[in-house]
């Protein structure tokens, strides 16, 4: 009943730029967190970046400084500016959002991902 949809991946050279969109549809009252996180293979799925509906964002420590998450008051869509990107952020990228449907039940959705390559 929520769909998240992630869009924007490619291949990209080293030193490069991408910017990735996630949009949440379905019967949703209000989303309070949209997330990114990245798989590559053979490593566990790992946090990006995390915004909630307040002031409160994190971000992994290999990324701070080089990738910026944005969304506005709906949080829906949410992006993820990378910048700088390096051999190592290439990975399968996921959009999560959490947040609460109509009559007050709870949604933690993840989209189906999103290839990011990077490399020369």
């Amino acid at each position: 009943q929520v769909q998240v949809v992630e869009s924007g991946g490619g291949l990209v050279q080293p030193g490069g730029s991408l910017t990735l969109s996630c949009e949440v549809s379905g019967s949703i009252y209000n989303i309070v967190a949209m997330g990114w996180y990245r798989q590559a293979p053979g490593k566990p799925r790992e946090m990006v970046a995390v915004a909630s509906n307040g002031a409160n964002i994190d971000y992994a420590d290999s990324v701070k400084g080089r990738f910026t998450i944005s969304r506005d008051n709906t949080m829906n869509p949410a992006y993820l500016q990378m910048n700088s990107l390096k051999s190592e952020d290439t990975a399968v990228y996921y959009c999560n959002a959490r947040g609460y449907m109509n009559f007050k039940r709870s949604f933690d959705s993840w989209g189906q991902g999103t290839q990011v390559t990077v490399s020369s």
